[in-house]
């Protein structure tokens, strides 16, 4: 039996007979029908119309709504292990062309040398390898990776975050059973979920970890370029620096202007590139190490790195600071594993880059031993005769496409951020048919780019943006570090004792890193934190003012049968808590769009209440979009009857390269509708034929003991000895009449029609929030700027493909 309780799997409303089966949630319609306990279809249908039933909701419950990790087979994965290459290891890659020269100020000696190698191999190792690659992976949200996705994971098994309540059902909750839990998980457990600052902390870790990604996002590029551009200086010393800022500003440019062709696109163009560059990078590791000084190898004894610190004290803590720029990219390679899953991931790693990294790095340390001064230009110093040409232009290949990571990333990470409601919905791309995490964000694309090619022209030099670099990667290390290890206690059920060790051995990792970095915030770092914390709070903002949205709207949340009901004559009428107003009937067809909602559209129960009217046929249209390509027309719709007359549910399931609204979407409407009422007619009718049958077939049988124990034969159907037929045989059957069940179908299909050939309307809202006369002025002033946020990020109607003069859009006011 499964541990966990899935609540998003529940029914709004559970059928009345146990025998009654679910699948993912959803109540067939047959079987609906089956226990009204003893009660006809038309029985049944009026009962529910004079008594104000529930509303049916079929169509809102459906495996597919939830998130499902993407399976691929081992073709594919060969091939995302391949494009990863091109895209996640561009920054840890090129990271051997600066760390020596960021670590040291002057020629090391042997000690030293052996020292910092050692502290690169094992950051390669602890840092990347274990941490990140075998273990934080493993953390990952249905697909999706990022500090963030951590946090969503958790909150699925923790009761730690508010949700939209119009899609509260589309996430999967899987709490485990407290029982199910050790009593100190448990105590975990509670004291997070009942106090509200450890909630507000672990919202805040995510959002902070989202906004110090993106800040890098700014300045990765633009340090990666530049500094690829930077080395022209090696065949061409006489390049000027305004040179080297415009030719840096004009690749810029073009990286951003090709990421509309996608990460698959994009990654087969760079994956050689960066395979290239690795393969050069181990080559002459090995070259250097059999040539020179191979004795470095002894720098996989970590005692030589503890060795390091001890002897040169407050410079070799200050020189980590230089080591971590081996392993920047790491916080990427996290968020990308929704592009390219993790086993690729882990198979590019482990099999190619990790493997050519140890060998660049102790190649260069060869090299280093024999001649200290090469240091100060590690690569292309220890490159080997004859080959300076090819390496440069690979290199500078490499280091451009250095940043496609952490572009990559920042798309991953704002869709993450955008279904959580914590930025306003843009505009998102997804760029492959076949692998479904892979997106572009445009408005993101062109700001990075503006961001990214002033940075680079304000900072001109890649000296000062490496002190603005680093600072943002080891807090958001950081943060994962803990994140997952509250995903190892609440999700995997790992004892906390046994978690304990490992969490404090990373921890003390990160915060040795971490603490090094931070010397660079007066030098330049001030402005990635800067920028980090204004995303953070646009970010936090903006879920402030959904979550008082959500309150406010809160009253709007209901069945249908809570705002309106039918009276003894037959006519609509508003329930108590409406004054009992009588509803006038407007002819004809009235679609209210309503975005992924779970009952009623707001903008319904504002019409109805506010206008006093209703159309004479009403479609509740829903839009779900799953990610997947593409839904199959006969899979794509789902439509329900709601409790009121002639009052309808139609859900759309759709693929992201699926097109749903279009000019005929009224009749794409009205086909569903009018094939949903003909359906349940027949089901009826069906249900109604094999009762009828069974009850025959029982008298039959009576009559049939009756008749034997009477005369000891069967009498029955018999011929008498004339061989004329019996009575039983000759009795003409009875002419079929229209049943109250067929009329009422027949009444609803006229209505539909009618309805339909005399207007179509498009109906939506158009919610106005005021802020609440009493606020304190902390609050108002969040309030104001969340409704300034959204009144300018607002769909527009103009951009709906239907027909313009049918719209009607409905104005109403909330108090937040």
């Amino acid at each position: 039996m499964d541990s966990s309780i899935q609540f998003a799997d529940a029914p709004l409303r559970r059928p009345k007979s146990n025998t009654v089966q679910s699948v993912g949630g959803v109540y067939p319609l047959r079987s609906r029908s089956k226990s009204r306990g003893g009660r006809g279809s038309y029985e049944d249908q009026k009962a529910q119309e004079l008594e104000g039933g529930d509303d049916e909701d079929a169509g809102l419950r459906d495996e597919r709504d939830y998130k499902h990790k993407q399976v691929f087979n081992f073709r594919q994965m060969m091939f995302l292990a391949y494009t990863s290459i091109g895209v996640i290891y561009g920054d840890i890659g090129t990271s051997p062309l600066y760390v020596y020269s960021s670590t040291f100020t002057s020629p090391p000696n042997h000690a030293d040398l052996l020292g910092a190698l050692s502290l690169v191999i094992w950051s390669l190792t602890l840092m990347v390898t274990v941490k990140y690659v075998l273990i934080i992976l493993r953390a990952d949200n249905d697909g999706e990776g990022g500090t963030f996705s951590t946090y969503s994971l958790l909150a699925r098994y923790a009761n730690i975050a508010n949700r939209d309540p119009r899609e509260a059902s589309l996430i999967r909750m899987q709490r485990h059973l407290t029982d199910d839990l050790g009593r100190t998980t448990r105590n975990v457990r509670s004291t997070i979920e009942n106090s509200a600052f450890f909630r507000g902390l672990l919202k805040t870790i995510g959002v902070l970890a989202v906004s110090m990604v993106m800040a890098d996002g700014v300045l990765t590029p633009a340090q990666s370029v530049l500094g690829a551009v930077q080395g022209l200086n090696v065949v061409a010393p006489d390049i000027s620096k305004s040179t080297v800022v415009g030719v840096t500003c004009a690749i810029l440019i073009l990286l951003f202007l090709i990421q509309p062709f996608g990460v698959t696109k994009i990654s087969i163009v760079f994956a050689p590139i960066v395979i290239v560059w690795l393969a050069f990078n181990a080559g002459f590791g090995i070259y250097n190490l059999a040539r020179y000084d191979y004795s470095v190898l002894k720098a996989f004894n970590p005692f030589y790195a503890f060795d390091y610190l001890i002897r040169n004290k407050e410079h070799g803590w200050k020189s980590l600071g230089g080591i971590l720029l081996a392993f920047t990219g790491v916080e990427a390679l996290f968020a990308d594993i929704g592009a390219f899953s993790r086993q690729a991931i882990q198979l590019s790693w482990l099999c190619y880059a990790y493997p050519c990294l140890l060998l660049a790095y102790t190649g260069q340390a060869s090299y280093i031993s024999l001649k200290p001064e090469a240091y100060s230009n590690p690569f292309y110093n220890c490159v080997p005769e004859g080959w300076i040409i090819p390496s440069l232009i690979i290199a500078i290949l490499a280091a451009i496409v250095a940043s496609q990571a952490i572009i990559t990333a920042t798309f991953q990470l704002m869709a993450q951020i955008m279904k959580l409601s914590y930025f306003p919905q843009i505009k998102v791309v997804h760029t492959s048919k076949i692998y479904h995490g892979q997106l572009y964000v445009p408005a993101v694309n062109w700001l990075l780019m503006i961001g990214t090619v002033l940075v680079a022209g304000i900072y001109n030099n890649t000296t000062s943006l490496g002190n603005a670099y680093g600072v943002c990667v080891m807090f958001v290390t950081f943060f994962d570090t803990c994140m997952v290890t509250l995903v190892a206690i609440l999700v995997w059920r790992i004892k906390p004792y046994i978690v304990f060790l490992p969490w404090l051995t990373i921890a003390c990792l990160d915060g040795t890193f971490l603490s090094s970095s931070l010397v660079k915030v007066p030098d330049g770092a001030w402005f990635t934190l800067l920028l980090s914390c204004a995303l953070a709070s646009i970010f936090i903002l903006w879920r402030f003012g959904k979550e008082t949205q959500w309150t406010a709207e809160a009253s709007d949340r209901f069945p249908t049968s809570h705002f309106v009901r039918t009276n003894d004559d037959g006519r609509l009428q508003l329930t108590n808590m409406f004054a009992d107003k009588t509803l006038s009937s407007i002819e004809g067809f009235g679609i209210f769009f309503d975005k992924a909602g779970e009952t009623t559209p707001i903008v319904f129960s504002q019409f109805i209440r506010k206008l006093v009217t209703a159309p004479e046929v009403i479609v509740f249209f829903h839009l779900r979009p799953l990610e997947t390509p593409s839904v199959a027309p006969e899979n794509r719709y789902s439509v329900s009857r709601l409790a009121i007359p002639n009052c309808y549910r139609l859900v759309v399931r759709h693929g992201y390269m699926d097109e749903v609204i279009t000019p005929d979407l009224a009749s794409l409407v009205f086909e569903k509708v009018r094939d949903h009422i003909v359906t349940r007619a027949l089901d009826r009718e069906g249900e109604k034929r094999a009762v009828t049958t069974s009850s025959t077939d029982l008298g039959n049988l009576e009559n049939f003991n009756n008749a034997t124990k009477i005369s000891g034969k069967t009498t029955i159907g018999e011929k008498d000895k004339s061989g004329a037929p019996s009575s039983s045989d000759t009795e003409p059957r009875q002419a079929t009449t229209p049943t109250p069940s067929s009329a009422s179908t027949s009444a609803r299909l006229t209505s539909l029609e009618r309805a339909y050939n005399h207007e179509v309307l498009y109906i939506m809202g158009k919610e106005q929030m005021k802020v609440k006369k009493g606020t304190n002025w902390v609050r108002m002033g969040l309030l104001k700027a969340f409704l300034f946020l959204r009144d300018n990020t607002r769909t527009k109607i103009a951009s709906l493909e239907v027909d313009r003069d049918r719209i009607i859009e409905v104005g109403f006011v909330k108090d937040v």
